[in-house]
């Protein structure tokens, strides 16, 4: 009987950022850059995200072919840049355009496996066909920078259930164009895992972000996924029958974990790394 090998797993931006949140202004880390990359690798991550406030802060300062080779030097396979919105919008590229310039140029010299992109935050929509031809403008121009864009459906936005993405992504039939399934927005959205398995392809799946959650919702749903997601098999969802329905489908990482809460903003960046992936891992043993 063979041992299984242990996953491959990446920090999400916010895991390894420390004391900020999304939508604070602006979203940069206080963790120097260096210090979270010696954490990351101390823990044993095998690739990590860095959000658009962090990699503008790091162009003006180290560079990105130096991070570069700092994140080669670490032995580290996988980068993800984040998150572009606004990009279906014409009369916002103003704001989103130098935005998604910056994402193209860190993917392009970081080698990062794909730039995220979100929509407005409001009603999920039935019809979602504008966004094909701006989603295929944004693929065609990351495509020739070498990397891909992947779309994050998310429970309190326009493109919010997961069957809904995954006929987007059918419609925009572009190989450098898929989705990024974060299990918190799954669940949130009331998407079952039965349904997940009959609407998604493996090859629409760029990345999946681990996380958990109580069943309840705090807040409103921006407040309960900024401030109290849980640690992977530590709230009521079922971490467990996501991993094996993702691998049902045909994904088998790298696995991204994306821990935001107010508990794991609080702890060191180390301390809150090592225990992410100490109780991700738990999950997949359990499998």
């Amino acid at each position: 009987m063979t041992e299984m090998s242990a996953p491959e797993l990446v920090a999400s931006c916010w895991t390894s950022a420390g004391n900020v949140a999304p939508l604070q202004i602006p979203e940069t880390s206080p963790v120097p850059i260096t210090d979270r990359l010696d954490a990351m690798a101390a823990t044993g991550w095998s690739g990590f995200g860095l959000a658009h406030d962090d990699l503008a802060a790091v162009r003006s300062t180290l560079g990105f072919p130096a991070l570069r080779k700092l994140i080669d030097d670490a032995g580290f396979s996988y980068v993800e840049v984040e998150l572009l919105s606004n990009w279906w919008d014409e009369s916002l590229s103003h704001q989103w355009r130098p935005q998604f310039d910056l994402l193209l140029e860190a993917a392009e010299t970081l080698g990062a496996r794909f730039i995220k992109v979100g929509t407005a935050p409001g009603e999920a929509l039935d019809d979602l066909d504008f966004l094909v031809e701006p989603l295929r403008r944004l693929t065609a121009e990351a495509e020739l920078r070498g990397t891909r864009i992947a779309l994050e459906p998310m429970a309190f936005a326009t493109v919010g259930p997961l069957p809904a993405a995954a006929e987007l992504i059918r419609k925009v039939d572009m190989h450098g164009c898929g989705l990024v399934v974060d299990y918190w927005h799954v669940f949130r959205a009331r998407t079952t895992l039965d349904e997940l398995s009959k609407s998604l392809d493996a090859n629409q799946i760029f990345g999946v972000e681990l996380n958990d959650a109580d069943a309840e919702v705090r807040g409103s749903l921006f407040e309960d996924t900024r401030d109290n997601r849980r640690q992977c098999g530590q709230g009521d969802q079922d971490v467990v029958g996501f991993i094996r329905t993702m691998k049902s489908i045909g994904f088998d990482g790298p696995w991204g974990v994306e821990i935001l809460a107010e508990e794991h903003r609080a702890l060191p960046v180390l301390e809150a790394l090592r225990e992410t992936q100490a109780r991700t891992l738990e999950c997949f043993a359990a499998r």
